[in-house]
């Protein structure tokens, strides 16, 4: 088991204070559910944690070991799903899957996936928004990483997918650490371990609905 540890951190645009005070634990068997309304700074700490946006003052480390923002990626420490496509529209299913995996068996884990194996010859710009997560999450979720990160993976995807999403990422817990943020509470919380919100730039341990109603991500009549 490996445990990342964000300790403190920190990130202003400006004078606007968009993360101040948030830490949490993270070992592998876990999935954090990361919660916040628009703005609050949710992408922004995954990036400062991945290491594309320069934190203003940030301190990690893993099984106790200080890690510094630019080894996260050199030594594939953390793997990270933006909320916005990263793959080229023009590239086929096909010819994407060796550019991320050399190993023949990680390539065929992906490629004969039933749901990869339908859309294969496809181009990744024809590819409905469901598909096209999917396989991204595919990607992702089979890097060697031992902890990975995944912003919106529910996000304007048809039912089918978000099932497949949420089966593939209980599966994937017993061996990785996982972080997921996005809007549709529902599913985040189907499947995490544990939960934070982030508001004012703190962060707060939460279970359930309820404590995000009491801090106002919900309405006091969402169900």
């Amino acid at each position: 088991m490996a445990t990342l540890q964000l300790h403190s951190a920190t990130k202003s645009f400006g004078k606007l204070k968009v993360i101040e005070e948030i830490a949490f634990s993270l070992s592998t068997g876990e999935i954090l559910g990361v919660f916040g309304r628009n703005g609050s700074g949710k992408s922004t700490l995954l990036k400062m944690l991945f290491g594309t946006v320069k934190a203003d003052s940030i301190s990690v480390s893993i099984d106790n070991v200080p890690i510094r923002s630019s080894e996260i990626i050199s030594k594939k420490l953390i793997g990270y799903l933006p909320q916005n496509s990263m793959l080229p529209k023009n590239l086929k299913v096909r010819d994407i899957i060796p550019i991320y995996f050399s190993d023949g068996e990680k390539q065929d884990a992906i490629f004969y996936d039933s749901q990869i194996a339908k859309i294969t010859a496809n181009q990744v710009g024809e590819l409905s928004a469901g598909e096209l997560r999917y396989f991204e999450v595919l990607l992702i979720g089979n890097l060697d990483h031992p902890f990975l990160m995944f912003d919106e993976p529910f996000s304007m995807i048809e039912p089918l997918y978000k099932i497949e999403i949420k089966r593939f990422l209980k599966e994937l817990k017993s061996k990785k650490g996982i972080l997921i943020t996005d809007h549709y509470y529902h599913d985040v919380l189907d499947i995490t371990t544990k939960n934070l919100i982030i508001k004012g730039g703190k962060g707060f341990s939460i279970t359930n609905m309820e404590d995000l109603k009491n801090h106002n991500y919900l309405s006091k009549n969402s169900s």
